[in-house]
């Protein structure tokens, strides 16, 4: 298991074979480092997802000394607090009362409705690019567009958006492995922040409902819902971060997979029906969220190997996506690929509920460049994070003419 080390920058710039060598050695092995199980097959992480006897969190069954746990150090409590009242991180009831509430704006008939406002703003920042002959993809475009869609959901004033990724790139840091105390310190400092800021403007949408989500979520607990003030604090944190994070990532991600790949950057411009598919396949082909964490709260076998109550299980979703037995060359970007099972947006009761309107997103900001921008290149090669569970670059320098 020499190969995988996610804290090697030559793993990190290319971790996909590491992952074949995952796939060899067996359905699941023990990584010491991060004292976790590493699940690297297509079959055994879509299961998973699924299997009930996992769970995103311990806390609703044991006490972190009944699961042979350590409580987390008093000092990070602001982000727990924050991390811990939001669906991604509950587990039924508490998961499926918040997500019911929270759905009733990701129903396909509201996302689709959203549709012309994103292509006008994806549209908008595209022609600005254009206008300077070129930039940062990253900044230019893949960040502000999804940051804005979220954003106008939620009601958050424009005025107000713009400490939003910075809130979200440091709390976002703690879902890395083994995160270090500096990465654990911006975090509790942006939850505070951000915690601060969404109290004062659940406070002025209580006097002064609007049109969003965040008066939208108020009505309902004041129709009888039980939605306590952190739990809707929480789901905004997560509704902004999980709602830009994966497609500002996948936007450059993807653009960085075409730039390295002509012929099929040559058949997109040639063909721009190809943009779903093509969609679909660059999350598969260079996967955003690499890893998806799971506690073991009941015993269970993997292929002959007992993995105990309390264990912590490694999804690994950029294997999974690359895994032969679903994908035939799973290496290639092929833009064409039909059968297309990739699981980047998660899977079961955790499924990514923004995941349709992702979809419009990266859809859009593409369309728009191969309209646009029909010359796009590469101005410089970039320089990826030092992240591994969320993948992406520190930016993408390009050139439009």
């Amino acid at each position: 298991m020499a190969a995988f080390d996610p804290w090697d920058p030559a793993f990190l710039a290319d971790p996909y074979p590491a992952y074949a060598e995952l796939r060899a050695h067996g359905r699941v092995q023990y990584y010491e480092p991060t004292h976790q199980w590493l699940v690297p097959h297509h079959a055994d992480v879509s299961a998973l997802l699924r299997d009930r006897r996992l769970g995103r969190t311990y806390q609703h069954r044991f006490t972190h000394e009944d699961f042979g746990r350590t409580a987390p150090p008093v000092e990070h409590e602001p982000f727990h607090t924050l991390n811990d009242h939001g669906m991604l991180d509950l587990e039924p009831p508490d998961h499926t009362r918040i997500r019911r509430l929270v759905s009733k704006a990701f129903t396909p008939r509201t996302v689709e409705q959203l549709r012309p406002y994103v292509t006008e703003l994806a549209g908008e920042l595209v022609d600005r690019l254009v206008e300077r002959g070129g930039g940062d993809l990253l900044t230019d475009v893949a960040e502000p567009l999804p940051v804005a869609v979220i954003a106008e959901m939620l009601g958050i004033p424009e005025a107000d958006r713009a400490p939003l990724r910075p809130w979200s790139a440091d709390i976002c840091g703690m879902y890395e492995l083994n995160p270090d105390e500096d990465v654990a310190a911006r975090a509790v400092r942006a939850s505070v922040e951000f915690s601060d800021y969404l109290r004062d403007l659940i406070a002025e949408r209580r006097k002064e409902p609007g049109d969003d989500l965040i008066s939208g979520l108020i009505a309902a607990h004041d129709e009888g819902d039980r939605l306590t003030e952190q739990e809707m604090i929480s789901t905004c944190v997560l509704l902004l971060n999980a709602g830009h994070e994966a497609t500002v990532n996948a936007t450059v991600n993807g653009w960085y997979a075409l730039f390295r790949n002509p012929g099929q950057l040559a058949a997109l411009r040639a063909d721009h029906s190809l943009v779903p598919r093509a969609v679909e396949e660059l999350m598969r082909y260079d996967t955003p969220l690499q890893l998806f964490e799971r506690w073991v709260l009941d015993e269970i076998e993997i292929d002959g190997t007992t993995v105990p109550r309390g264990a912590e299980i490694a999804l690994l979703f950029g294997s999974a996506n690359h895994d032969p037995e679903v994908f035939p060359d799973p290496g290639r970007l092929d833009l064409t690929r039909t059968d297309n099972p990739h699981i980047s947006f998660s899977a079961g009761i955790h499924y990514c509920i923004g995941a349709p309107l992702a979809r419009i997103e990266l859809a859009a900001s593409m369309t728009a460049l191969l309209e646009k921008a029909p010359a796009l290149t590469l101005a410089a090669e970039p320089e990826r994070k030092p992240n591994f569970v969320i993948r992406g670059l520190e930016g993408l320098r390009v050139e439009t003419a």
